[in-house]
């Protein structure tokens, strides 16, 4: 009887569990400090684009006579009035920027993404072959004549919306990023499930691999979506016509008329003249445009935050 007493007093104790530590969680010192030491990480990669603004509706006077401040003595809209004293050049030119952005982000999309998965697949023969022409253009390029000569006599697209898209929709880097994703993110059991049930390769590659590889397909859309938007060069080259004028184009004809303005007005002797260079918001101005070229870009951006996310929650494979 004593016997089974024992036994049912240790069994009535409460067992001791072990503690676990989590290495994942900090002390609260440690979790404050690292907040604040992100908080001015982030603040001071965003501070001088928040400068940049201010500065833009400083007035032109108060600039010059104290200098760049956060908080200036005199605020004015000069800057941007004299910007948009183009009138509907400036919104027919936004309009074409968001066009080509939007239009060339997808066709490169497309067009890479096609381009990465035929090389990425172990059965497609010339995979060395084309994987090679690919990493050619990387190392040598034709030059600035003979693309100009192919777009303008082979091709003709002088003066059309789309010597500003293709020629800049397939991109070797981007490729061979896409041909390493697919490689190792796309397994072959997806691939081989999809044949197993009769599916074409377009199908395989529409339904399959294109819900998976999100990540990656946001990664290169957001490299070529900043590139047709900062994109001058094109337009320099190829487009006369002022309907067809982008938005950083334009941006760069209202500076070169500035300093344009200002270099004529020094080698006058006129008063007048000099007077009106004097009152032009040149340093302002070009505050202005980089808000101008920049914010629709940088709004724009955490849109794609949730491709990244969703990317990497949509399909599995378990074998």
């Amino acid at each position: 009887m004593k016997n089974g007493a024992v036994i049912e007093q240790q069994r009535s104790k409460p067992v001791k569990q072990k503690k676990i530590r989590d290495i994942h969680h900090l002390p609260p010192i440690w979790n404050a400090l690292s907040h604040v030491l992100i908080g001015l990480f982030s603040f001071s990669c965003v501070y001088p684009f928040l400068f940049v603004v201010v500065l833009s509706f400083t007035d032109e006077q108060t600039l010059a006579q104290n200098g760049y401040s956060i908080f200036p003595e005199k605020w004015s809209l000069e800057a941007y009035s004299y910007i948009f004293q183009t009138g509907d050049q400036l919104l027919r030119s936004y309009g074409v920027t968001i066009f080509i952005t939007v239009v060339g982000t997808l066709v490169s999309i497309a067009l890479v993404s096609l381009y990465a998965y035929a090389i990425s697949r172990s059965y497609f023969h010339f995979r060395g072959f084309f994987s090679f022409i690919a990493f050619f253009t990387m190392l040598f390029g034709g030059g600035l004549v003979p693309s100009y000569i192919v777009t303008t006599q082979v091709l003709h697209l002088k003066d059309t919306i789309w010597a500003l898209i293709l020629p800049m929709s397939m991109g070797a880097f981007s490729i061979l990023i896409m041909r390493t994703f697919f490689k190792t993110t796309v397994p072959d059991a997806v691939i081989e499930s999809g044949k197993i049930d009769g599916a074409s390769e377009f199908r395989v590659f529409f339904s399959l691999v294109l819900p998976v590889s999100l990540p990656g397909l946001a990664t290169i859309g957001l490299f070529s979506a900043l590139g047709y938007w900062n994109d001058w060069f094109n337009a320099l080259l190829y487009i006369d016509n002022a309907r067809l004028l982008p938005l950083q184009s334009l941006l760069m004809k209202v500076e070169t008329n500035i300093q344009f303005i200002l270099q004529n007005s020094t080698i006058s002797n006129s008063t007048e003249r000099s007077a009106i260079a004097r009152s032009l918001p040149a340093e302002t101005t070009r505050m202005a445009m980089v808000v101008l070229a920049t914010a629709p870009i940088v709004f724009a951006y955490p849109f794609f935050q949730r491709y990244f996310v969703q990317g990497l929650t949509v399909g599995s494979v378990k074998e």
